[in-house]
């Protein structure tokens, strides 16, 4: 690579969520941020300028950014991305997931709490919810990044009208890594967000929406949750089962 295509390359990455250079030489270039634990390595593929070998040591799953971008032929793990453009979606997607997985929320969980701790407020029931708030935050942060700031049915990007959705609620987790774990929720618009949380709606296995029998036609309609085809999650990952068993199981108002 010459100097030029590196300068293009940092550049993308500073805008893009990889803010520090730790290498940056003819054969490639090496970004990571104080935000997250991943990595950046970018070299040229093959002899097309332009062209890109992306890989995230200690980054993402590669399932996961596998649902929008290529990964380089005949090989399971670097991505290909041509042009800058290209680059710079790849480099804000990883470090999107970067900050979200693997639960990345229940790690800057624990950092706060331990401050919080050191100068508890002055009541148990006051310490109780700063720690909730604080936890909730960044579970909403998690899966802002995770659903890349849209919603995970309707693809709405208007951060006003999203919610962070429990699938299994805060109270009924077992740990603070599930309550913060990323998969066990969804990024959903205020009026889903409140049919999710009353049991109204919930999702199958495949991710379709499923609409509880208390709300007839006629409601589902005036909703927006009866669509043709059915409603449906934009992804779903296996991880996401768990949770939204517990929730069918428990929270989905079935009859």
């Amino acid at each position: 690579m010459n100097p030029l295509e590196r300068s293009l390359i940092e550049k993308a990455g500073y805008a893009n969520g990889w803010e520090n250079v730790r290498e940056s030489t003819a054969e490639r270039v090496i970004m990571f941020s104080a935000r997250h634990k991943a990595q950046a390595f970018v070299s040229t593929a093959g002899n097309d300028g332009g062209a890109w070998r992306v890989e995230f040591p200690q980054g993402p799953p590669v399932g996961e950014l596998a649902r929008a971008f290529a990964v380089v032929p005949g090989e399971a793990g670097p991505f290909q991305a041509t042009g800058e453009a290209a680059l710079g979606r790849l480099l804000r997607r990883a470090a999107e997931l970067a900050m979200s997985l693997p639960n990345h929320a229940a790690d800057l969980y624990a950092e706060e709490v331990a401050k919080i701790v050191a100068e508890p407020p002055s009541t148990t029931e006051a310490l109780r919810l700063t720690k909730q708030r604080v936890g909730q935050n960044l579970f909403r942060k998690a899966l802002m990044d995770y659903w890349g700031g849209a919603c995970a049915v309707m693809g709405i990007h208007l951060p006003e009208l999203l919610r962070a959705s429990h699938a299994k609620p805060w109270a009924e987790c077992a740990s603070d890594a599930e309550r913060l774990d990323v998969f066990n929720g969804f990024l959903l618009s205020a009026q889903l967000d409140a049919l999710f949380d009353s049991g109204l709606i919930t999702f199958d296995d495949n991710g379709e929406l499923v609409a509880s029998p208390r709300l007839d036609p006629f409601h589902q309609t005036l909703l927006g949750v009866a669509g043709h085809p059915p409603l449906h999650l934009r992804w779903i990952s296996s991880q996401h089962l768990p949770y939204i068993a517990w929730h069918r199981e428990h929270v989905f108002r079935q009859s």
